[in-house]
């Protein structure tokens, strides 16, 4: 192979190890680092003289294998800290029922320290106003609840 085939080869895998590496100190979201990697492996294949075939395996072979690899044990290790919101406070809270929670019409609110949220009931039963009811999750702009007690009036 001619020496300046080689050459290019090479400066087409620094180039692309660069943008990859480039593109994920941008995104810092397990994107592209995967393809640096491969990138770095098929440079250093082309330095040592590989045909252009055992580069692009490299290449690929190196690529799959550190997704395959590091991106479950990177997801664990990394990004896993969940930011609780105030909403999260109500959950596991009494609330008193406002109207009627109906899954199927797609009917329900409930009081929750003077605020009023759309509900739904867990178990897909009617629940009738005034009731008290425990928060189960939050979805969306929606509570889930289940029936604590009977009907209570409010006096």
């Amino acid at each position: 192979m001619p020496l300046e085939m080689e050459w290019i080869q090479e400066i087409v895998w620094l180039a692309l190890l660069i943008v990859f590496a480039l593109g994920e100190a941008a995104t810092v979201g397990l994107t592209s680092i995967w393809f640096a990697a491969g990138s770095l492996i098929a440079l250093v294949v082309a330095l040592l003289g590989g045909s252009i075939w055992l580069q692009l395996a490299a290449f690929i072979v190196v690529s799959f294998l550190c997704m395959l690899v590091v991106r479950p044990i990177a997801k664990k290790h990394f990004n896993n800290k969940v930011q609780r919101t105030n909403a999260d406070g109500i959950i596991g809270r009494e609330a008193l029922v406002t109207e009627d929670i109906n899954n199927l019409r797609g009917t329900g609110t409930v009081t929750i320290s003077g605020i009023t949220w759309t509900a739904r009931s867990d178990g897909d039963a009617v629940i009738p106003a005034e009731t008290l009811v425990r928060v189960l999750r939050i979805e969306g702009v929606k509570v889930y609840v289940e029936q604590v007690k009977e009907a209570m009036t409010i006096k």
